[in-house]
């Protein structure tokens, strides 16, 4: 027996990129700037794939691995702002997320992790209540 004989001649089957955690907060982002057009929320592009040359000119430039996705620079009564972590459901938090969060906390911020649009609204309503 040969190698040729085991080896496919099909293609193999590519690996379906999904992007749920993306459609959520597009909808969360959406739902926000219609619910509250006074305030602000917006994203910090740190994921995503690279090159190597871009990623050390972003890393030069300041890219700091675990920010948050999004933040709300609205203080209300207990904090200075609002930083949320968007996830799909089932995902964990990274080690460098967790330690920005932690991080933020003892400077006065609030931070979240949001698995759904129903989390994140609950998020913001209860947050901008407190203020």
């Amino acid at each position: 027996m040969t190698w040729n004989k085991y080896k496919s001649t099909e293609a193999p089957a590519k690996k379906k990129i999904t992007h749920h955690e993306s459609d959520i907060q597009k909808n969360c982002v959406r739902w926000f700037r219609f619910a509250y057009p006074q305030l602000i929320i917006f994203s910090i592009p740190n994921g995503g794939s690279r090159n190597v040359i871009e990623a050390v000119r972003l890393k030069d430039e300041g890219l700091l691995a675990g920010v948050s996705d999004l933040f709300m620079p609205k203080p209300n009564s207990k904090f200075a702002g609002l930083f949320i972590e968007m996830k799909a459901p089932g995902g964990k938090p990274t080690l460098s997320q967790v330690h920005f969060m932690e991080k933020m906390v003892t400077l006065g911020y609030d931070c979240k992790i949001c698995y759904s649009f129903d989390d994140f609204r609950s998020t913001i309503d209860n947050y901008l209540a407190d203020s």
